[in-house]
């Protein structure tokens, strides 16, 4: 299956009001700035606070962003959970909505097997006509896939890549040699983009770029090492809490959203860290 996701996938925050409802003025103006830089924007994943998010709510956020992106701009939308036909039920109203792509993360909690996996995902894949992106996150689901099951879901007609959330960059090279060179890896850490695309990643799904995102494009396109570095420590503080704490205080703080709300068990900043984070913010102009 052909697509092109482009190099930056932004993973959008999911803006909630002061009553932790979906604020949908403030999710207009967010994907409105995400689209002067964003290749495609990525709703309901882990910066969007998918495990919180009611069925209801996001097939009415789906609707509201497909209303309110540029057609130049890939939607994405998360679809993954640790019960093979709770997802699959879920796959079906996506899909009748309309999208471009779907993530989905490997099943957290009940650790399947390998063998598991590729059920599960083979499964997805089967119930689709979406092109697929794996997401592999070890250290929130408790599983790691390993490049010999992501050789056998590549081969997969519309599994078109991975978002790879590890830190063993011997995982990205493995990959690259087992799968086919159009298969597409994505980083899903902004400080490991830059080392992942020396080893043949072609991008990042994105955090920063929520807040930073010409800038993390430029890094990217240009394969800028000065950029990284400049960028690094931002990455750095954006992870010094649970994603997406650290974020949603930033564009907030920038007046992109008109709240920094996460729905618990997540909760905000305390004092030490959201001083930290505002100074380095010092750092990056708003653009």
């Amino acid at each position: 299956m052909s697509i092109d996701f482009g190099k930056l996938i932004t993973a959008m925050v999911t803006p909630f009001d002061l009553d932790g409802d979906i604020d949908t003025f403030s999710v207009e103006r967010l994907v409105k700035h995400l689209c002067e830089t964003s290749d495609s924007i990525l709703i309901n994943g882990t910066t969007g606070e998918s495990p919180v998010l009611e069925k209801g709510e996001l097939l009415d956020l789906i609707h509201r962003v497909k209303y309110d992106i540029e057609p130049c701009v890939n939607l994405i939308v998360g679809v993954g959970g640790n019960s093979t036909k709770y997802v699959l039920d879920l796959l079906k109203k996506v899909d009748d909505i309309g999208v471009d792509g779907i993530l989905s993360v490997v099943p957290y909690y009940n650790k399947p097997s390998q063998e598991g996996l590729i059920y599960h995902f083979r499964s997805i894949a089967d119930n689709t006509n979406s092109p697929v992106i794996l997401y592999n996150i070890p250290s929130r689901t408790g599983v790691n896939m390993l490049p010999e099951t992501v050789q056998t879901l590549a081969k997969v007609p519309n599994i078109v890549g991975i978002k790879q959330s590890y830190s063993d960059l011997n995982f990205v090279s493995e990959m690259r040699l087992l799968c086919p060179e159009d298969f597409v890896i994505y980083s899903g850490d902004d400080s490991l983009t830059l080392p992942m695309m020396a080893l043949g990643a072609k991008g990042a799904i994105s955090v920063a770029s929520n807040l930073v995102g010409g800038r993390v494009k430029k890094m990217i396109e240009e394969r800028s090492l000065k950029m990284h570095l400049e960028l690094f420590p931002l990455f750095q503080e954006l992870f010094k809490a649970p994603n997406p704490v650290p974020i949603k205080h930033a564009l907030f703080r920038r007046g992109i959203i008109d709240c920094s709300r996460v729905r618990m068990p997540l909760t905000q900043l305390n004092p030490a860290q959201k001083k930290s984070l505002e100074d380095e913010l010092k750092f990056h102009p708003k653009e």
